[in-house]
Parts: structure tokens; sequence; C-alpha cells
């Protein structure tokens, strides 16, 4: 799958880190995947994240067994449905946060050298909120499957006020 070519406002497959950060407010520590490689705007988007020893995480998580926590593979998730939703020329520039997580699994452990794929399918998308389909996996196996449920403030505030008035 890939963008279509005639939107001037995406640029072609795969993005880089620099492409992904055209269409994410995330910035490097907490920018989590590496690499977008399908997209359907709205729809469907697949990333690649490269975990590696360097990380911060692994310092304390655990000493001597390096284990990618939990509540990171989730955000690398939500972060790729971020794009999946952003990609789509009416959602650009909009802000997204996380609603909800459902039928949470952890299937596998993902550790230093592991390459996840990162794959998010829209199920329901309104002006404010969605939920998707989130799985990631290792070499074909499942690492972790959710239903993440997000919402689009109409406000778009950034530090969670209400403007002047309101």
């Amino acid at each position: 799958m890939t963008t279509d070519s005639t939107d001037p406002g995406l640029p072609p497959l795969p993005w880089e880190a620099a492409d992904i950060m055209e269409i994410l407010p995330h910035r490097h520590p907490f920018l989590l995947i590496d690499r977008v490689v399908e997209v359907e705007p709205g729809q469907r988007v697949v990333a690649i994240r490269n975990v590696t020893v360097n990380e911060p995480q692994f310092v304390g998580h655990f000493p001597g067994r390096p284990i990618m926590p939990g509540v990171l593979l989730i955000e690398s998730l939500a972060q790729t449905g971020c794009v999946a939703i952003l990609a789509h020329p009416d959602n650009r520039g909009r802000l997204i946060l996380f609603a909800g997580i459902d039928e949470c699994r952890f299937r596998r452990v993902v550790v230093p050298g592991d390459t996840l794929r990162l794959e998010i399918t829209v199920e329901k998308l309104g002006r404010v909120s969605g939920r998707a389909r989130a799985v990631a996996t290792v070499e074909g196996e499942v690492a972790v499957e959710a239903l993440l449920s997000f919402i689009m403030p109409r406000d778009q505030d950034l530090g969670g006020s209400r403007a002047a008035g309101g």
C-alpha cells in the first residue's frame, strides 16, 4: 500500500523521522517510530521501530535483562495510529490524545535488537473521536495487540485549559 502520489501534502514512502515529524508533534526522545512504510490516510498504517540497547528505559528496566516496557509498546502503537489519522487531509495539524486501551494483550517480550512492525487499522473515525485495532509484531510473532481509542479536542489547546472566557 502507498499514499496517493497526487497528494501534494504527503512525501513519498518510506517516511523517515524528518517526514514523520512533519505529521506528528512528537520529538526525540519521545518519538517512538522510526519509519512509515505503508499508509492509507484515515484508514491504515504500518510503521517500523528498531529497538536499541541505547534507549534510556533499559538502564532500569531491567539491569542485566533489558525488556521494553509495555507502556512504551502501546505508545509506539498510538503514535503509529496518529500517523494514519493525521495523514488524512481533514485532520492535518490536529491534536490527537489517548482516550482508552481495551482488549490489550502482551504476547511476547521485546528486547534490544528487535524490530517492531506496528500496524494500525482504523475501525471508527469521527470528527472528535475514533477507535483503531493495533498490533505490534516481531519477526511475524505478535508482541502486543489492543483496541485503542482516541479523541481530537475541538479547542486544540496543548495546555489542557480552555480559551479565555470558557
